[in-house]
C-alpha cells in the first residue's frame, strides 16, 4: 500500500475575498507543439524564420487574457502548455476553471486536459502532470499510453487525390504509425493548401504520447462521406461542448496520476491540453482540438504558500453501478462514508451516509440533469434521465 500522503512543498491555503476581484486568465504559453493538421501554420500563422520561441509567443498572443483567438493543436497528441496569471485554487464541490474552444452541436473535437502543481516553486512546468479524468477515462475503448509518430512529407511529392471525393486533394499526405501496429495518413483537404507539418520544427518526425479516445465521428450520409456528425462526450474535455455550457468547465478534483489513482491538489499553476482523437472525417479532415483561452471560475479565492500535503488515494472507494440513472442511484462503496451530491450549478442537493457494499439511494426527486457525487477527495459525475 502506498502512503496516503506525499508531502511535496509547504503550502497553506488561505481563502479570502479581495476588495476588487480581477479575472484570472492565461498569462503565458510555455510550449506550443501541434501535430500536423489542416490549420497548423495558420492558427497562429507561421512566417519564414519563426522559431519555437516565436510560435510560443504567437500562441500566447492568441489565447492570453481575454483575447479569445483560436490556436489549433492539429492531430492526435498536439498540445499547448500554459499558465494563469496566478494559481487556480481547488475549491471542493465546484468547478474551478473553464477552457474556451469552438465546439458547436455536431462539431466536437475533444482534447484531454492535464494540470500541474508547481511543487518545486520555480515557476516552470517541470513537475508531475496529472490528467483530469473525464467521462471516457475508464472507457474500455480508451487507449492509455498511446504513442504516434508523424513523418514530414517529401518536399516534391506528388499528391494522391481521393477518387470520387474532390474535397480530399491528397489522401496520403502525412504518414503516421502508432504503437498499436497501425499506420495511416493525415489527409490534405481542398480548403487548406498550406503545409500541415509544423514548419518551425526541424526534425523529420514528430512523436506524441497520451490517451487516445474512441472516434466520435458518425457519417450521416450513409458512407458517402459528405455529412459527418462529431458527437460530444459527456464531460471532462476541451473543445467538446459550447463555451456557454457548464460541461466546458473543469474540476481539479478529477485529477489522477499516471496509474489512475485519485490525487488531491490544493491548486494548479499550469495546464496542458492535447488533441485526444486520431481520426479523419472526410471533407472535415483530421479531428483537431482548438482552444481560445481559459479562465479561473473563482478568481476571488487566493492562497499564500506555507504548508500542505498532496493526497493520493490508492484506489477509488465508490463507484456507480448505473449511469445514467432514473429513479434509483446505486453506489458500491468500499467503506462507510458520507457523500454529498451537487447539481451542475454547484448547489448541494443531497448529503447521505453509505455503508460498505451496495447502497440504493432514492433519486426520484432529482430533476433531470448532470450531478456530481463528492466523497473525500473523489468526484463522480452522473446523469439523471
Amino acid at each position: 500500500m502506498k502512503p496516503l500522503t506525499l508531502t511535496l512543498i509547504a503550502l497553506l491555503i488561505s481563502i479570502s475575498a479581495v476588495a476588487q476581484v480581477t479575472p484570472n486568465r492565461i498569462s503565458r504559453v510555455f510550449d506550443f507543439r501541434p501535430a500536423p493538421g489542416q490549420f497548423v501554420n495558420q492558427l497562429p500563422e507561421y512566417e519564414p524564420g519563426d522559431t519555437q520561441e516565436d510560435m510560443n509567443r504567437k500562441a500566447e498572443e492568441q489565447i492570453r487574457g481575454n483575447n479569445r483567438r483560436l490556436i489549433s493543436l492539429g492531430g492526435f497528441g498536439g498540445f499547448v502548455i500554459f499558465g494563469f496569471e496566478r494559481p487556480v485554487v481547488n475549491v471542493l464541490g465546484v468547478d474551478d476553471f473553464i477552457i474556451w474552444g469552438n465546439a458547436t452541436a455536431g462539431s466536437s473535437e475533444p482534447g484531454i486536459v492535464m494540470v500541474m502543481y508547481d511543487a518545486n516553486g520555480n515557476g516552470l512546468p517541470d513537475d508531475e502532470w496529472f490528467e483530469l479524468a473525464g467521462s471516457e477515462f475508464h472507457n474500455p475503448e480508451t487507449i492509455h499510453n498511446y504513442k504516434i509518430t508523424y513523418f514530414r512529407p517529401a518536399q516534391n511529392r506528388e499528391p494522391v487525390p481521393m477518387p470520387g471525393n474532390p474535397a480530399i486533394t491528397d489522401m496520403t499526405y502525412i504518414r503516421w504509425v502508432n504503437n498499436q501496429g497501425d499506420t495511416g495518413y493525415i489527409q490534405q483537404v481542398v480548403f487548406s493548401r498550406q503545409p500541415y507539418f509544423p514548419q518551425w520544427i526541424t526534425e523529420d518526425s514528430l512523436v506524441f504520447r497520451g490517451s487516445r479516445l474512441a472516434n466520435n465521428a458518425e457519417d450521416l450520409s450513409g458512407g458517402a462521406g459528405s455529412n459527418y456528425f462529431l458527437h460530444a462526450l459527456p464531460w471532462g474535455y476541451a473543445d467538446n461542448h459550447p463555451n456557454n455550457d457548464p460541461r466546458s468547465n473543469f474540476n481539479i478534483e478529477w485529477a489522477v496520476d499516471s496509474e489512475g489513482n485519485s490525487v488531491h491538489l490544493p491548486a494548479i499553476h499550469f495546464v496542458k491540453v492535447y488533441t485526444a482523437l486520431n481520426q479523419t472525417a472526410g471533407w472535415l479532415g483530421e479531428t483537431s482540438t482548438e482552444i481560445m483561452g481559459a479562465e479561473d471560475l473563482h478568481p476571488e479565492v487566493i492562497y499564500q504558500p506555507t504548508s500542505i500535503n498532496i493526497v493520493r488515494q490508492e484506489k477509488h472507494t465508490i463507484r456507480l453501478l448505473q449511469n445514467p440513472i432514473s429513479d434509483m442511484l446505486i453506489i458500491e462503496s468500499t467503506k462507510q462514508q458520507t457523500i454529498s451530491i451537487y447539481n451542475m450549478f454547484g448547489q448541494l442537493v443531497l448529503t447521505t451516509h453509505v455503508t460498505e457494499g451496495i447502497n440504493e439511494i432514492n433519486s426520484r426527486h432529482l430533476p433531470r440533469g448532470l450531478y456530481i457525487i463528492v466523497s473525500n477527495h473523489e468526484q463522480i459525475r452522473f446523469i439523471k434521465q
